[in-house]
């Protein structure tokens, strides 16, 4: 595999995310100029500008929550000895990937609900914008049940090194 693929594959969220943003921007840069300049605009780009949008914002808490880096403040839970602070990381892992869970589920129904719901101008299926929550907190299970087991295995690694740590 060349270096490109793997790399659209590694970032996939991230490529997708930004494909929808560029989207996003064009459309939003032509519809201003043709409002601006030729007193006319595309009728349907608020639409596909706000599905569009959606869909990122979406693929990009998925794209964070998988490489960690969303905020969180640490500083309580770092000033714990090392076993107790394992067990509140694992505990936070489990809380995340039960409603991350759930947030799926709830998609699923509210996808489900949505699909006979046309949108305004276009009138496609709502569910192709709401899908986005699918795929979204789909990818954060996933991701959760990957990081649950990195905890889990780095916590038997510490308590296999024979220096005691947990």
């Amino acid at each position: 595999m060349n270096k490109t693929v793997k790399f659209i594959w590694e970032h996939f969220e991230e490529v997708l995310a930004g494909a929808f943003i560029v989207v996003t921007t064009v459309l939003v840069l032509v519809n201003v100029f043709l409002r601006y300049f030729m007193n006319t605009g595309l009728y349907w780009s608020e639409e596909v500008v706000t599905s569009c949008f959606v869909w990122s914002v979406f693929l990009g808490a998925a794209s964070a929550y998988k490489r960690g880096t969303h905020l969180g403040v640490d500083i309580l839970v770092e000033k714990l000895p090392a076993g107790a602070r394992n067990v509140v990381r694992l505990l936070v892992q489990l809380v995340l990937l039960f409603t991350n869970a759930y947030l799926l589920y709830l998609s699923i129904v509210f996808v489900r609900l949505s699909y006979i719901k046309p949108t305004a101008v276009l009138g496609v299926s709502s569910a192709w914008v709401s899908a986005s929550l699918i795929v979204g907190f789909g990818l954060m299970t996933l991701y959760s049940v990957m990081h649950l087991i990195t905890c889990i295995k780095g916590m038997a690694g510490k308590a296999d090194n024979g220096k005691g740590e947990v």
